[in-house]
């Protein structure tokens, strides 16, 4: 390796850790592929150069990052104007952080693997998260009061294949248990879909609950893929009070039939002596009527997109609609209720928003007809409401296809918001009730 190729190797490679960013990270943000990884690893190497163009993108990179948390419509407060400290895994877009950073917290710490999900997060937040938490050890991550996340659901959906902990997805939980085992947070809420509740017929969340609590005795079977770190980890005993419920976004002001598991928890070795059976209390669903024309575009601003674009992006295609016809004619046929779902302004609440729904938007269509058009999807903006996001977020940082798989496999604000409040108050109780471990109150 001669002294310019040295130098350059160096370069890169300070410049990555200065940002605190990890290869795949720094790939990202640079534009790269899939393999951008292995690239970013050979520069640093000295195997080969990257191009002046490259270069000149690595060298802005830093003040780049900058004006995107100075410009971030939802940066976060400095930390010691903070409450609380807390951790997004399985971030996704940021649906469930929001939330407790309004309640007074600092987030020190997220982890998402999608580059694209990565992106919005960026544009949002003004920071970029680390990437595959499987490759990230516990003792690296900060110390924190409150965990979330929104563990991988495919695995326990009615669009998976309900395959549990036999599938990879699956396996998240038990990144999740490692890094409760290493940092012991005060509290955790962790999310996922209802399916999960039923899994194999209850024995899924058992074992998640048992773990949680201390009291799982069994192995875990050598052909559930998870790590060495993870396996390890379940040797030592957390001691969680857990509580789990599901709850309905339409219940909660959101107009979605989307309803989603919370599983919440304790710290009983931080808060000794705390009946939290009394403490924590889930939160009543206001159960205020709700209307699909709430979260609508009007069509002054549909047809301002249509002339910035110079096409209609959202109205499905003359070829879609047959397609979505006789697909509903032909199961209406067999006896079953299959088939798209048309909604108009003066509906109550829509079906659930899934991460398919950029392919045909078949479980959430807006009826035109008022109009002579045939159906349309959802504009961006329109998922976002449906999602309890607030206006000011950003939904243009990625394609259209990758913001409605982001959108579908976020969470409802709205609930989110309402489960964080109560988990806050709770905290905030348990700290006067054992006053010996109050370091500090939370809020």
């Amino acid at each position: 390796m001669d002294l310019i190729n040295q130098s350059v190797a160096e370069y890169i490679k300070n410049t990555r850790e200065n940002l605190g960013l990890g290869r795949t990270e720094f790939a990202n943000l640079l534009g790269m592929s899939s393999t951008g990884e292995r690239t970013i690893r050979g520069w640093e190497t000295g195997e080969h150069k990257p191009t002046k163009t490259k270069l000149d993108a690595i060298a802005n990179l830093e003040s780049e990052l900058k004006e995107r948390f100075e410009n971030a419509p939802f940066r976060q407060k400095q930390e010691e104007d903070c409450n609380f400290r807390f951790i997004d895994l399985f971030a996704g877009i940021g649906g469930i952080r929001l939330p407790f950073q309004e309640l007074g917290g600092y987030c020190a710490f997220t982890s998402e693997w999608d580059k694209f999900a990565q992106k919005t997060y960026l544009h949002n937040y003004g920071e970029m998260p680390k990437g595959d938490i499987t490759q990230i050890e516990s003792k690296r991550i900060p110390d924190h009061d409150i965990l979330l996340g929104g563990f991988p659901c495919q695995a326990f959906s009615q669009a998976g294949l309900k395959q549990g902990f036999s599938d990879t997805r699956g396996t998240m939980f038990f990144e999740i248990q490692r890094i409760l085992a290493e940092k012991r947070p005060k509290a955790f809420l962790l999310e996922n879909v209802k399916q999960l509740k039923g899994h194999d017929k209850g024995r899924t969340l058992k074992t998640i609950v048992d773990i949680l609590e201390g009291k799982h005795e069994q192995d875990i079977p050598d052909v559930v893929p998870i790590s060495e770190d993870a396996r390890h980890a379940l040797s030592e005993k957390l001691n969680y009070w857990v509580d789990f419920k599901v709850l309905r976004a339409a219940d909660f002001g959101a107009p979605q039939n989307r309803e989603r598991i919370f599983i919440i928890g304790f710290d009983k070795d931080y808060f000794k002596g705390v009946n939290f059976d009394e403490l924590f209390s889930w939160p009543v669903p206001p159960r205020t009527p709700t209307l699909v024309g709430d979260i609508l575009q009007s069509q002054e601003e549909l047809q301002a997109d249509i002339v910035a674009v110079g096409k209609d992006r959202f109205t499905i295609s003359d070829k879609l609609w047959e397609g979505h016809q006789k697909r509903k004619e032909g199961h209406k046929t067999k006896g079953n209720g299959f088939g798209y779902t048309l909604y108009n302004a003066d509906s109550e609440y829509t079906n659930t928003i899934s991460a398919r729904y950029y392919k045909d938007g078949s479980e959430i269509l807006i009826d035109q007809s008022h109009i002579g058009k045939n159906p349309r999807k959802l504009t961006p903006r329109e998922c976002a409401r449906l999602q309890g996001f607030p206006e000011e977020f950003d939904v243009d940082a990625v394609s259209q296809g990758q913001i409605y798989k982001q959108f579908g496999n976020s969470v409802c604000m709205k609930v989110i918001r309402a489960v964080a409040k109560q988990i806050i108050t709770a905290i905030n109780l348990a700290e006067q009730k054992s006053p010996a471990r109050a370091l500090e109150k939370i809020v």
